[in-house]
């Protein structure tokens, strides 16, 4: 059975929620979607230092855009796991773009100096990078590849330190995919 029509019965059969292979190394775990490789939309917002980050400029690696915001509950209890993640990664050339959905400099200061006071944050302060990326909710993860392109989505939270997750970034600035 090729892996195309293997992949399909492994959908059909509610199988596919444990992940399916892309490659020999990619392993898509529950709650990330394949979605279509468009060109991610323009981002360029400043951090709480003032130092801008632009899209444009962050050509050559894999991209982990993620959008939240201080009043969601999900949120809450997922960035603490994406401190640990970016610590399990950070040998790696996975860059880690977190954004902040609509919130004042004070907001985000003092959410991020309790819940995860080793990552930084861009602002977003009047959502509209939030709407170009139509991100369905929050929080939502974008995986952007190399030249630009969005290849992955997870819609609402996870525990990206665990290893199913970690294994699956590593996978892919590994694998090219």
């Amino acid at each position: 059975m090729n892996r195309s029509i293997f992949c399909l019965f492994l959908v059909l059969c509610g199988v596919a929620n444990t992940g399916v292979a892309l490659s020999e190394t990619v392993l898509i775990p529950q709650g990330i979607m394949a979605v279509d490789g468009r060109t991610a939309p323009d981002l360029k917002l400043e951090n709480l230092d003032g130092q801008t980050f632009d899209i444009k400029e962050a050509r050559g690696h894999w991209l982990f855009v993620h959008f939240w915001a201080s009043w969601c509950a999900p949120c809450r209890r997922e960035m603490p796991t994406i401190q640990a993640m970016a610590e399990q990664l950070a040998s790696s050339p996975l860059e880690l773009v977190l954004v902040n959905t609509a919130e004042t400099e004070d907001e985000v200061f003092s959410f991020l100096g309790i819940v995860a006071p080793d990552l930084g944050s861009l602002l977003d302060l009047d959502g509209s990078t939030t709407e170009r990326w139509q991100p369905r909710g929050l929080p939502s993860s974008f995986l952007v590849d190399p030249e630009g392109k969005i290849r992955y989505l997870a819609l609402g939270g996870r525990q990206w330190d665990q290893s199913q997750y970690v294994e699956f970034l590593r996978g892919l600035m590994s694998s090219g995919q």
